[in-house]
C-alpha cells in the first residue's frame, strides 16, 4: 500500500478513536517508521503498470485495506470503556420554599376561608397578568375535611358555576369520592390556579395554567392548606403536583406519599385522564385501577374503613 494512503488511513482511524474517547493506542516497534517512510527500504525494480480496473473492484479493495493495515499496526484491539451512565435523579422533590402565607381574619376555619376567598377575588397579581379570565373560582367542601383534593385550574363549566370540579372530570372525581364511602361535602376540593386560563377564541376550550400563572395563585392554595390542615393532600395530575413542588411524570410519582407543608401528599392521575383512557379498548381499566390503588392508600392513611369489595375494584 502506498505510504501516503497508509498514513492517511492511520490518521483517519486515530481521529475516530479520539472522538470515541480513546486517548492511547499501542503500536508494534517500527510500524510508524514503516508507514511514514522514515525507515530505509531496498530499491524496487520498475514494475509493469497494472491493468485498468472497474470502479467497483477498486472501491472494494480500498475498503478492505484498513483492516489488514490495522492488524499489522496495532498490538491488540483496544476496548473503549463507555462513560458511566449519569446518576438517576429522583422523580420528585419537596418544594424548596413555601410561598408566603396570607394572614386572614376569622376565628374558625370557615371564617378564615371566606376571608381568603374575598382576598383571592381581588388578586391584583393574577389579574395583572392579562392571561387569566375574570371569574374567580375558589373551593368547595368541608373546612374540617381529612382529605383535600387539589386540581390545576377551573374549566368552562367550573367558571360558569363558580365551583371546582363540576364538569365531566368533576363528575368522575365525585364518583371516586363516593367509591371511597364519602360525599363531596365531606372532603375539600380546590385548584392551584383560581382563575380559568384564557385562550384566543376560547369557547369551551381549556388549557393548563402556565408556571407564572400558577405562581401568582400559590399563596392562596398554600394558605388554604394551612387553614384546613387535612390528614392527606391529593394532587390530581401533573400540573397540581408541580404547583405543590413535586416534579416528574404522574406515572412515576403516583403510588407513594410525599410531604408538602408537613402533610402526606399523594399524586394520582387527573380525572380527565381517566375519561380519555375510557375511550381505549380496555375501557380505561388500567388507569382506573391505578387511581383506585392510590385512593386505597389515602383511605388507609386517614383511617377510613376498607371493605373487601372496595379492595377488589378494577382487579382482573
Amino acid at each position: 500500500m502506498p505510504q501516503p494512503v497508509a498514513a492517511g488511513l492511520l490518521k483517519q482511524y486515530l481521529e475516530q478513536r479520539q472522538v470515541a474517547g480513546q486517548t492511547h493506542v499501542g503500536l508494534r516497534p517500527g510500524v510508524l517508521d514503516k508507514m511514514t517512510g522514515r525507515s530505509a527500504r531496498p530499491a524496487v525494480a520498475p514494475q509493469r503498470a497494472p491493468e485498468p480496473r472497474r470502479v467497483a473492484e477498486s472501491f472494494s479493495e480500498e475498503r478492505a485495506a484498513p483492516a489488514s493495515l490495522l492488524r499489522e499496526a496495532f498490538v491488540a484491539p483496544v476496548v473503549v470503556t463507555p462513560a458511566p451512565a449519569p446518576a438517576r435523579v429522583a422523580a420528585a422533590k419537596a418544594p424548596t420554599a413555601v410561598p408566603t402565607l396570607i394572614e386572614v381574619p376569622g376565628m374558625t376555619k370557615a371564617e378564615k376561608l371566606t376571608a381568603l376567598a374575598q382576598i383571592a377575588e381581588q388578586s391584583p397579581e393574577a389579574r395583572a397578568l392579562g392571561t387569566l379570565r375574570e371569574t374567580m373560582v375558589f373551593a368547595v367542601g368541608s373546612p374540617d375535611a381529612e382529605i383535600m383534593f387539589i386540581g390545576e385550574a377551573p374549566g368552562s363549566e367550573e367558571e360558569r358555576q363558580q365551583e371546582p370540579f363540576v364538569g365531566p372530570a368533576g363528575q368522575k372525581l365525585t364518583g371516586i369520592i363516593k367509591a371511597m364511602g364519602l360525599d363531596r361535602s365531606e372532603v375539600y376540593i380546590s385548584n392551584i390556579c383560581k382563575f380559568r386560563p384564557a385562550m384566543e377564541n376560547q369557547g369551551w376550550s381549556n388549557r393548563p395554567p402556565t408556571t407564572v400563572e400558577m405562581k401568582t395563585c400559590l399563596p392562596y392554595i398554600f394558605t388554604e392548606i394551612s387553614i384546613v390542615q387535612p390528614k392527606v393532600l391529593v394532587a390530581l395530575g401533573k400540573t397540581a403536583a408541580e404547583g405543590l413542588g413535586l416534579s416528574g411524570p404522574v406515572s412515576k410519582l403516583r403510588g407513594q406519599f410525599y410531604e408538602v407543608q408537613g402533610l402526606p401528599t399523594m399524586v394520582t392521575f387527573h380525572p380527565s385522564y381517566i375519561l380519555r383512557e375510557e375511550k381505549l379498548a380496555d375501557g380505561g381499566r388500567v388507569a382506573k385501577r391505578q387511581v383506585w390503588e392510590d385512593m386505597l392508600q389515602v383511605m388507609e392513611k386517614t383511617g377510613l374503613p376498607i371493605s373487601d369489595k372496595q379492595r377488589g375494584y378494577f382487579k382482573k
